[in-house]
Protein backbone atom coordinates (compact mmCIF):
# COMPACT_ATOMS: atom_id res chain seq x y z
CA UNK A 1 0.00 0.00 0.00
CA UNK A 2 1.18 3.10 -0.66
CA UNK A 3 2.59 5.58 1.84
CA UNK A 4 0.56 8.90 2.02
CA UNK A 5 2.37 11.97 2.40
CA UNK A 6 1.61 15.93 3.81
CA UNK A 7 3.12 18.63 2.87
CA UNK A 8 3.77 20.95 5.23
CA UNK A 9 7.83 21.66 6.44
CA UNK A 10 7.00 20.98 10.01
CA UNK A 11 4.53 18.15 10.72
CA UNK A 12 2.10 18.55 13.51
CA UNK A 13 1.28 15.05 15.62
CA UNK A 14 -1.14 15.44 18.79
CA UNK A 15 -1.60 12.36 20.56
CA UNK A 16 -5.09 12.53 22.53
CA UNK A 17 -5.51 10.18 25.41
CA UNK A 18 -7.53 9.80 29.07
CA UNK A 19 -5.70 11.45 31.79
CA UNK A 20 -4.11 9.10 34.33
CA UNK A 21 -4.89 5.80 32.64
CA UNK A 22 -3.56 6.29 29.52
CA UNK A 23 -0.73 9.37 30.43
CA UNK A 24 2.35 7.63 29.95
CA UNK A 25 0.73 5.29 26.73
CA UNK A 26 0.25 8.67 25.25
CA UNK A 27 3.83 10.63 25.67
CA UNK A 28 5.73 7.26 24.94
CA UNK A 29 3.62 7.41 21.52
CA UNK A 30 4.89 11.18 20.99
CA UNK A 31 8.55 10.07 22.04
CA UNK A 32 8.63 6.64 19.90
CA UNK A 33 7.43 9.42 16.85
CA UNK A 34 10.04 11.67 17.48
CA UNK A 35 12.99 9.25 18.23
CA UNK A 36 12.10 7.34 15.15
CA UNK A 37 12.26 10.72 12.92
CA UNK A 38 15.63 11.71 14.66
CA UNK A 39 17.80 8.46 13.24
CA UNK A 40 17.06 9.63 9.81
CA UNK A 41 18.33 13.32 10.73
CA UNK A 42 15.18 15.02 10.85
CA UNK A 43 15.04 17.91 13.55
CA UNK A 44 12.25 16.95 16.06
CA UNK A 45 10.53 17.80 19.36
CA UNK A 46 8.05 16.17 21.99
CA UNK A 47 6.36 17.39 24.75
CA UNK A 48 3.42 17.68 27.04
CA UNK A 49 0.53 20.11 27.00
CA UNK A 50 1.05 22.00 30.21
CA UNK A 51 -3.04 22.96 29.67
CA UNK A 52 -4.37 20.01 30.16
CA UNK A 53 -4.76 18.03 33.65
CA UNK A 54 -3.26 14.02 33.60
CA UNK A 55 -3.41 13.95 37.19
CA UNK A 56 -7.30 13.83 36.98
CA UNK A 57 -8.81 10.71 35.91
CA UNK A 58 -10.37 10.39 32.19
CA UNK A 59 -9.94 14.08 31.59
CA UNK A 60 -8.82 14.04 28.06
CA UNK A 61 -4.67 14.80 27.38
CA UNK A 62 -2.67 15.62 24.61
CA UNK A 63 0.66 15.00 23.56
CA UNK A 64 2.60 16.57 21.01
CA UNK A 65 5.36 15.28 18.42
CA UNK A 66 6.87 17.82 15.79
CA UNK A 67 9.06 16.61 12.64
CA UNK A 68 11.24 19.26 10.38
CA UNK A 69 13.60 18.61 7.80
CA UNK A 70 15.05 21.99 9.10
CA UNK A 71 15.49 23.38 12.13
CA UNK A 72 11.95 24.10 14.09
CA UNK A 73 11.80 28.25 14.88
CA UNK A 74 8.23 27.25 16.82
CA UNK A 75 9.94 25.04 19.20
CA UNK A 76 8.58 27.33 21.96
CA UNK A 77 5.29 27.40 21.12
CA UNK A 78 3.60 24.38 23.42
CA UNK A 79 0.77 23.30 21.18
CA UNK A 80 0.05 22.36 18.27
CA UNK A 81 -2.37 24.54 16.41
CA UNK A 82 -2.32 23.02 12.94
CA UNK A 83 -1.99 19.08 13.49
CA UNK A 84 -1.26 17.20 10.28
CA UNK A 85 -1.20 14.01 12.15
CA UNK A 86 -3.85 13.42 14.88
CA UNK A 87 -3.28 9.73 17.14
CA UNK A 88 -6.18 8.63 19.74
CA UNK A 89 -4.95 6.91 22.17
CA UNK A 90 -8.44 6.23 23.86
CA UNK A 91 -10.99 6.21 20.98
CA UNK A 92 -13.80 7.19 22.56
CA UNK A 93 -12.65 10.52 22.25
CA UNK A 94 -13.87 10.64 18.68
CA UNK A 95 -17.18 11.58 19.95
CA UNK A 96 -17.57 14.89 21.40
CA UNK A 97 -14.44 16.67 20.64
CA UNK A 98 -13.44 18.49 18.09
CA UNK A 99 -10.45 16.23 17.96
CA UNK A 100 -9.35 17.46 14.24
CA UNK A 101 -9.63 21.40 15.34
CA UNK A 102 -6.76 23.02 13.07
CA UNK A 103 -5.95 20.47 11.31
CA UNK A 104 -5.09 21.59 7.22
CA UNK A 105 -6.53 19.69 4.36
CA UNK A 106 -4.71 16.36 3.78
CA UNK A 107 -4.54 15.44 7.41
CA UNK A 108 -3.96 11.88 8.82
CA UNK A 109 -6.23 10.52 11.69
CA UNK A 110 -4.97 7.36 13.66
CA UNK A 111 -7.10 5.42 16.07
CA UNK A 112 -6.28 2.34 18.74
CA UNK A 113 -9.03 0.55 17.91
CA UNK A 114 -10.67 -2.69 16.37
CA UNK A 115 -12.88 -1.16 14.25
CA UNK A 116 -12.62 -0.56 10.61
CA UNK A 117 -12.01 2.90 9.66
CA UNK A 118 -14.97 3.20 7.65
CA UNK A 119 -16.98 2.50 10.98
CA UNK A 120 -15.69 6.24 12.65
CA UNK A 121 -16.07 8.57 9.34
CA UNK A 122 -19.54 9.00 10.70
CA UNK A 123 -18.46 10.89 14.09
CA UNK A 124 -16.13 13.20 12.43
CA UNK A 125 -18.18 16.46 11.09
CA UNK A 126 -14.91 17.38 9.65
CA UNK A 127 -13.41 14.56 8.15
CA UNK A 128 -12.90 16.57 4.29
CA UNK A 129 -9.79 17.92 6.43
CA UNK A 130 -8.74 13.76 5.78
CA UNK A 131 -6.78 12.12 3.29
CA UNK A 132 -6.52 8.87 5.55
CA UNK A 133 -8.29 7.42 8.66
CA UNK A 134 -6.27 4.60 10.12
CA UNK A 135 -7.08 2.15 12.82
CA UNK A 136 -4.64 -0.82 14.80
CA UNK A 137 -5.71 -2.47 17.67
CA UNK A 138 -2.79 -1.31 20.21
CA UNK A 139 -4.23 -2.60 23.30
CA UNK A 140 -4.69 -6.02 21.81
CA UNK A 141 -1.49 -6.10 20.08
CA UNK A 142 0.38 -5.85 23.31
CA UNK A 143 -1.58 -7.52 25.91
CA UNK A 144 0.54 -10.27 26.16
CA UNK A 145 4.13 -8.47 25.51
CA UNK A 146 3.67 -5.68 27.87
CA UNK A 147 3.76 -7.62 30.86
CA UNK A 148 6.66 -9.38 29.52
CA UNK A 149 8.51 -6.22 29.66
CA UNK A 150 6.98 -5.15 32.51
CA UNK A 151 8.36 -8.12 34.72
CA UNK A 152 12.26 -7.12 33.42
CA UNK A 153 14.74 -6.20 36.42
CA UNK A 154 15.94 -3.39 36.24
CA UNK A 155 13.21 -1.92 33.60
CA UNK A 156 12.08 1.61 33.67
CA UNK A 157 9.38 4.16 32.75
CA UNK A 158 12.42 5.93 30.88
CA UNK A 159 12.29 2.89 28.46
CA UNK A 160 10.67 3.68 24.99
CA UNK A 161 7.96 1.78 22.75
CA UNK A 162 7.89 -0.94 25.39
CA UNK A 163 3.88 -1.21 23.93
CA UNK A 164 1.11 0.94 22.50
CA UNK A 165 2.86 3.65 22.02
CA UNK A 166 5.51 1.15 19.58
CA UNK A 167 2.34 -0.09 17.77
CA UNK A 168 1.01 3.28 17.53
CA UNK A 169 4.41 5.10 16.08
CA UNK A 170 4.09 2.04 13.49
CA UNK A 171 0.60 2.86 12.47
CA UNK A 172 1.86 6.12 12.09
CA UNK A 173 5.41 5.37 9.96
CA UNK A 174 3.11 3.26 7.44
CA UNK A 175 -0.01 5.48 7.21
CA UNK A 176 2.24 9.08 6.78
CA UNK A 177 6.11 7.85 5.66
CA UNK A 178 7.48 10.45 7.60
CA UNK A 179 10.04 7.94 8.72
CA UNK A 180 10.49 4.21 8.31
CA UNK A 181 9.81 1.25 10.45
CA UNK A 182 13.27 0.54 10.47
CA UNK A 183 14.20 3.48 12.22
CA UNK A 184 11.28 3.02 14.42
CA UNK A 185 12.85 -0.32 15.72
CA UNK A 186 16.28 0.92 16.18
CA UNK A 187 14.52 3.41 19.33
CA UNK A 188 11.94 1.23 20.74
CA UNK A 189 12.84 -1.67 23.62
CA UNK A 190 9.57 -3.68 21.54
CA UNK A 191 10.19 -4.16 18.02
CA UNK A 192 7.64 -6.68 17.24
CA UNK A 193 4.77 -4.46 18.70
CA UNK A 194 6.34 -1.74 16.43
CA UNK A 195 6.45 -4.27 13.77
CA UNK A 196 2.50 -4.81 14.13
CA UNK A 197 1.75 -1.65 14.09
CA UNK A 198 3.36 -1.02 10.85
CA UNK A 199 2.29 -4.42 9.21
CA UNK A 200 -1.43 -4.86 10.68
CA UNK A 201 -2.77 -1.12 10.56
CA UNK A 202 -6.22 -0.81 8.62
CA UNK A 203 -6.06 2.19 6.25
CA UNK A 204 -8.59 4.04 4.43
CA UNK A 205 -7.84 6.46 1.81
CA UNK A 206 -10.24 9.77 1.62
Amino acid sequence: MNEIKTTNQVKEITIWASGVVQDAEARDTANCIAAAAAQEGKHVQSFDNYVDLPDRVNVPVRKYARISSEEIQEKYLYENDHPNIVVLVEPALIKGFNILRGMPKGGILVLNTDRNPEELLKFLPNKNLLSAIATIDASKATETIVDDFMDIEGASAKELGRGIGAVLAGAVAKVSGDFTLESLKKVVQNKDAAEKGYRNVKIKKL
